[in-house]
């Protein structure tokens, strides 16, 4: 038989990122939470928590943290329908539940269905953030419940809802374009002229120069690991990048920046995975996340 409480204090060790932080939620002593840890992992024979600051799990200490928000998940509609169950002195422990998203989405569309979700439900998110062609390794590991991801396929045990797209510019400021691209954006200008980089998954800038000329020369580089970053880094003449139209559509009109190729967009079409276990209790998230997408992103038939 599980040993539930000894379970509860590795997720809320991991949660919290500390033992004595997770002690305060439990109302116990650091050290109470220690030996249950400990215990347990005497018992399966593996570590399951990283000590450090923060603490964090191993592979294992993983998938029982997803276990214990499925059963969070089924406690809180169990108390829902039977509320005698709750004990009146005992502290409910609210759910949270982890889910991944491209920090793309993250940085313009995505937060909008967090707060339709958050108006409506008692559970707490933890957002993971990815590349989109990423996220879906973060479901088939068992880290996440759900994710925003570029991946169409369904991943074995989920169930995988279309979005929409989310549509790209290649945009850098006036400056910029003066400098290097004073003759267009050919090939040899980009090959010359700066770009920005998310991190090393990144390939939005160069699918769009293959998707403009159906090429991507090797060109240099400004590493800029923010979303936000990017955008006003394009304003201040460092680089040029493939951003996402709601984020720069402003500039556009305004004229702070400008297109390398007006016309030229890139497309991403992003798909919503869910664990099917837990597909019925994140209803309310998969709908606000699909009618939040369906509402800013690019249709399939744009």
């Amino acid at each position: 038989m599980l040993d539930y409480p000894a379970l509860q204090a590795v997720s809320l060790v991991v949660r919290t990122g500390s033992f004595d932080k997770a002690a305060q939620a439990l109302n116990v002593t650091p050290s109470a939470v220690s030996q249950r840890v400990k215990q347990l992992e005497e018992r399966l024979g593996t570590v399951l928590i990283i000590r450090g600051q923060p603490c964090t799990a191993t592979e294992r200490g993983e998938w029982l943290c997803r276990h214990m928000e499925q059963v969070g998940l089924l406690e809180g509609e169990l108390m829902t329908r039977l509320p005698a169950l709750a004990e009146p002195d005992q502290p409910q422990q609210r759910v949270t539940l982890r889910v991944a998203a491209n920090a793309d989405s993250l940085g313009t569309w995505f937060l909008r269905a967090v707060a339709t979700f958050a108006e409506r439900s008692p559970h707490l998110l933890d957002i993971a953030v990815d590349d989109q062609e990423h996220t879906a390794e973060w479901l088939r590991r068992g880290r996440v419940l759900a994710a925003v991801t570029a991946l169409e396929k369904p991943i074995q045990g989920c169930r995988v809802i279309p979005l929409g797209s989310l549509r790209y510019l290649a945009t850098a400021s006036p400056g910029f374009m003066a400098r290097h691209f004073a003759d267009g954006a050919t090939l040899p200008a980009l090959a010359q002229a700066p770009s920005l980089i998310f991190n090393q998954k990144d390939r939005l800038q160069s699918q769009w120069m293959e998707a403009a000329f159906g090429e991507s020369p090797a060109h240099p580089v400004h590493w800029v690991p923010s979303t936000h970053g990017f955008v006003d880094a394009c304003l201040l003449g460092i680089g040029w990048s493939a951003n996402p139209e709601l984020l720069v559509r402003e500039h556009l009109d305004a004229g702070r920046l400008r297109e390398l190729m007006p016309g030229k967009t890139l497309d991403t079409p992003l798909f919503w995975q869910v664990n099917r276990v837990a597909a019925e209790r994140l209803a309310d998230l998969t709908r606000a996340v699909v009618e939040t997408a369906r509402r800013l992103l690019i249709s399939p038939q744009t």
